[in-house]
């Protein structure tokens, strides 16, 4: 049996464990186990409810290959912090990135327009865990249909705007973004600011490689540029490298105490990190919470790294 699932959060190469376990987002670990138990009990080769050899290997292979990885990660207090920072920057990107996302299900559907989509979300995730592992042969399937859900809640969330200013369309079935506000006037750069432009773009494209020798560069001619050691954090913070982007974070915070980036990351990776964040940069990151995303280049920084043409 196929394990490969192309629905909601897997079309964009991301294992939503979640979606394996059927629980919601914002499960805790407590959740997290008891629904793990309940299908571990279902998948082991001695319950009554596998009877065919068939059976047998697809249930060995889901609980091997899914369903045990997805419980590693998700009831660790450390993996379950560092795995929903990735999930919330990635709902964040693709709320800013609608018009690429394709939706199948009904459910996910009216979850875009509902006006409680919170209490909707919960229902259908209760609903669908009923059943999700009676068919075997047809798992994977389910799998990818409430990865869908989860993908428009964390849209939804991450954007708080989706059912207003965004809508399916009937024919090609995806969501489409509404219209953008002007650019800025264009301004030119300095050699530094040439070197954080295309290390932006370079992030912003996933070429980290590129973008670290882009910032290296940069700081070769200003050591103490905060801004260039805030998107060399963002660099390890793509990658998932928590403890080299707080060192970035704090070094670019010495240099510049008023760094946006860094005020608005540091608490993030501060927790995922399980540290608690000092009360300056908290207060900092809090306030900036209150203020509108500005629109900018796109991609999952987008919003943080200004407007300015390359």
């Amino acid at each position: 049996m196929s394990l490969i699932i192309d629905g909601g959060l897997f079309k964009f190469d991301f294992t939503d464990y979640h979606a394996v376990l059927c629980v919601p987002v914002d499960a805790s670990a407590g959740e997290v186990r008891k629904r793990y138990l309940k299908i571990a009990r279902r998948l082991h080769p001695d319950s009554s409810y596998v009877a065919k050899n068939h059976e047998k290997e697809i249930a060995n292979q889901l609980l091997s290959r899914l369903v045990n990885p997805a419980y590693e990660k998700l009831y660790v207090e450390k993996s379950r912090a560092e795995y929903n920072l990735v999930l919330s920057q990635i709902g964040k990107r693709l709320a800013k990135e609608s018009k690429g996302v394709e939706l199948v299900t009904d459910a996910a559907k009216q979850l875009v327009a509902a006006p409680n989509f919170e209490l909707l979300y919960k229902q259908e995730i209760a609903k669908i865990s009923q059943t999700q592992y009676e068919n075997l042969e047809q798992t994977t399937q389910i799998i990818a249909q409430i990865s869908e859900l989860n993908l428009v809640y964390l849209m939804r969330s991450a954007g708080k705007v989706m059912s207003t200013s965004l809508a399916v369309t009937t024919q090609s079935r995806s969501i489409t973004p509404s219209p953008p506000p002007p650019p800025p006037p264009a301004k030119k750069d300095t050699l530094v600011e040439k070197y954080q432009r295309r290390a932006q773009s370079l992030i912003e494209s996933e070429q980290f490689t590129q973008a670290t020798v882009e910032l290296q560069e940069a700081l070769k001619l200003e050591p103490k540029n905060g801004r260039c050691h805030s998107l060399l954090a963002l660099v390890y913070l793509r990658q998932n490298q928590l403890k080299m982007a707080k060192i970035h974070f704090d070094n670019a915070l010495k240099l510049d105490p008023k760094e946006q980036l860094a005020l608005v990351w540091k608490p993030k990776v501060d927790q995922a990190l399980g540290i608690k964040p000092s009360t300056q940069v908290k207060k900092s990151a809090d306030n900036e919470k209150t203020q509108p995303e500005k629109s900018g280049s796109g991609g999952l920084f987008g919003g943080l790294f200004g407007g300015k043409k390359k």
